[in-house]
């Protein structure tokens, strides 16, 4: 089995990439229909609540970019926090879940990663999101 360290040398901006550019209009559509799933994976978890208030407004932008309501963002932003939502969800990861503690390492370095990549465009959402009603419930 590899280390803990070595798994989370392998989630850089390379595998963001990767995995986002993997993603299609049916991960997409994975992410929306268990947007509950992932929301509470996320709040029930003491090493991933302080991503909640993220992972909901991430969640409202996908939804808001899919039903064409908010479209001033690239597609790889949405490719990219679709992947990262996707991988939470994924009890079977680089490191499975199901191991205390450890198990929940590796998404909160991918959920952290790409956040941090995804920052201003997240940002220039949230901005709006704040001028506009229209969008969607977080």
């Amino acid at each position: 089995m590899m280390s803990k360290e070595k798994v989370l040398s392998g989630i850089n901006e390379g595998f963001i990439k990767r995995g986002a550019a993997e993603v299609e209009d049916d991960d997409v559509q994975k992410v929306m229909d268990r947007a509950s799933d992932i929301k509470h994976k996320v709040i029930d978890s003491n090493l991933l609540k302080r991503f909640a208030k993220d992972v909901k407004l991430i969640i409202a932008m996908i939804k808001d970019y899919w039903n064409g309501v908010y479209r001033d963002i690239p597609w790889w932003v949405i490719a990219a926090v679709v992947f990262a939502l996707l991988y939470v969800l994924n009890p079977i990861d680089l490191i499975p879940d199901i191991i205390p503690v450890l198990g929940l390492t590796d998404d909160a370095a991918v959920l952290a990663l790409c956040l941090a990549m995804t920052e201003k465009d997240i940002h220039r959402y949230q901005n709006w999101r704040n001028r506009n009603a229209q969008g969607a419930e977080v």
